[in-house]
């Protein structure tokens, strides 16, 4: 007696299941740096850009989110050495910078997390309601 079992894809099912739980943490990230910017928690800031910096150069998938992620690495790199090493005796890194830098710095998380919005239906990652 010889038993057929339905063949699965499974790989399908498996890249369904990665591209859902792999961008996610990335984009809540992306999102909660200009948050936390915009309610004077700049230096905090820093976490979710490690995170958005470390999860775009993990993931092969937001390989073109990278440039992006670059510019607002760098907007808080320079806002916080200018703090750190500059002649300032401002108590906390919201409180020095800008409303100029304070923009550019919003402004440049947000484009980051819209591109990643951009670059994730691009990849035809289920949305979703194609999930449910």
């Amino acid at each position: 007696m010889i038993i057929i079992t339905p063949n699965r894809d499974r790989t399908n099912r498996t890249a369904n299941r990665t591209a859902i739980h792999t961008s996610p943490p990335v984009l809540i990230a992306a999102w909660a740096v200009p948050v936390l910017v915009l309610g004077q928690f700049a230096l905090i800031a820093g976490i979710p850009i490690a995170v958005v910096l470390i999860g775009t150069l993990r993931d092969p998938r937001l390989r073109a989110l990278r440039w992006w992620t670059g510019a607002l690495t760098a907007v808080y790199a320079v806002t916080l050495a200018l703090w750190v090493f500059g002649p300032t005796s401002a108590p906390s890194l919201s409180k020095y910078m800008s409303p100029v830098a304070t923009a550019l710095f919003v402004a440049t998380g947000v484009a980051v997390a819209i591109a990643h919005h951009v670059q994730r239906r691009r990849s035809g990652a289920p949305t979703h309601e194609q999930s449910v």
